[in-house]
């Protein structure tokens, strides 16, 4: 995708309104870095900054095992993590959120995602999802949809999901 057509679709995305609310059981919200092609979410970031979330980014630990977060705004330093991936150094606080904003390479209307296999994210999920109530939105290009996600047994659906052009509630 061309770089301006990937900022435009970022700068559409941070417009709409998140799907929940900042509040006394919502305060710490994950979002994640761009990578490859993926929709720009810097702009979201920096939105969700400015709107008083304690923002975090996700950081790979081990294979097979669920996600830290690690809080983190926009201007704070970074370094590369797993994949080239960057993320904030281990000084950074751990948080747990209360909201994740998902990655996706493909998502349905029933909340299911495609991503890029390893299982982080839907790990992720359960354990929070044991521990208390947590909303996963993913974010993606609206082009990205399709009929139906083949999912497995591990698999943990989405809440919400925004791409440039909808915000929708899944199920």
């Amino acid at each position: 995708m061309h770089e301006a057509a990937k900022l435009g679709a970022g700068v559409a995305l941070a417009a709409r309104a998140l799907p929940v609310a900042r509040n006394d059981r919502n305060r710490v919200i994950s979002a994640f870095h761009s990578f490859g092609t993926e929709i720009s979410t810097i702009e979201l970031f920096e939105k969700l900054v400015r709107d008083g979330w304690v923002t975090a980014l996700p950081t790979v630990v081990a294979k097979n095992t669920p996600l830290v977060f690690r809080q983190w705004a926009p201007g704070e330093p970074l370094i590369s993590g797993r994949w080239d991936i960057q993320i904030p150094p281990d000084s950074a606080p751990e948080v747990q959120p209360d909201v994740l904003l998902v990655p996706m390479l493909a998502f349905d209307r029933k909340g299911y995602r495609m991503g890029y296999g390893g299982g982080f994210y839907d790990r992720t999920l359960e354990k929070l999802r044991a521990l208390k109530k947590v909303t996963a939105i993913g974010i993606a290009y609206a082009g990205q949809e399709v009929d139906e996600v083949l999912r497995g047994e591990l698999d943990q659906p989405l809440d919400w999901i925004m791409t440039e052009q909808e915000t929708f509630k899944c199920g």
